[in-house]
């Protein structure tokens, strides 16, 4: 019999269409399975980019820089809703309205994800969930350019970074130019 508090995932198709359901134990090590994913860039007003380091307990990526919230989009949830959420959930922040940048699939061998990445200012206070977090500080964007590759970051923020530098053209600030 299943466990009844597994949390259960969206299959999607590429362009984020419900195709179906399945608990996370099986979408997550079946890279042919895509989910949605909403990622937020929580910058503060100098254009410093919290990140957080993953707990070493975390199936995905333990101990790692990675990107300020992250997580799951909840079946029939829909993405500004899971973005606050996760903001809420993670960073302890709520008076912050996340702006939608872009999205895109990251694949790995272990997961298919369709992120939807948003961003927003914020110089208020974080408290972050000790559960899933061991530590969260805030990064300049050379900093970070400088550690990548280095395999202190998730994979999962190498490509999102990577995706943001270009999308922001390179810019160092957390407004990015409206395309």
């Amino acid at each position: 019999m299943s466990d009844t508090t597994e949390e259960f995932l969206e299959i999607t198709d590429s362009h984020g269409k419900a195709i179906g359901i399945a608990p996370r134990s099986e979408v997550h090590g079946n890279p042919s399975l895509i989910h949605r994913v909403v990622h937020v860039l929580v910058f503060n007003k100098k254009g410093s980019l919290f990140l957080q380091k993953r707990s070493e307990t975390k199936d995905v990526a333990p101990g790692k820089w990675d990107t300020s919230v992250g997580g799951h989009v909840n079946p029939g949830e829909n993405l500004l809703q899971a973005a606050k959420r996760e903001m809420e959930e993670e960073l302890g922040i709520s008076e912050c309205n996340p702006e939608f940048l872009y999205s895109y699939i990251h694949k790995n061998s272990y997961e298919t994800e369709l992120v939807y990445t948003y961003s927003c200012a914020y110089d208020g206070n974080v408290s972050f969930n000790r559960e899933e977090i061991d530590e969260v500080r805030l990064w300049n964007i050379n900093e970070i350019k400088n550690h990548l590759g280095r395999n202190i970051f998730s994979d999962n923020f190498e490509h999102e970074i990577s995706t943001y530098l270009q999308f922001s053209g390179g810019m160092s600030t957390g407004q990015p130019q409206q395309r």
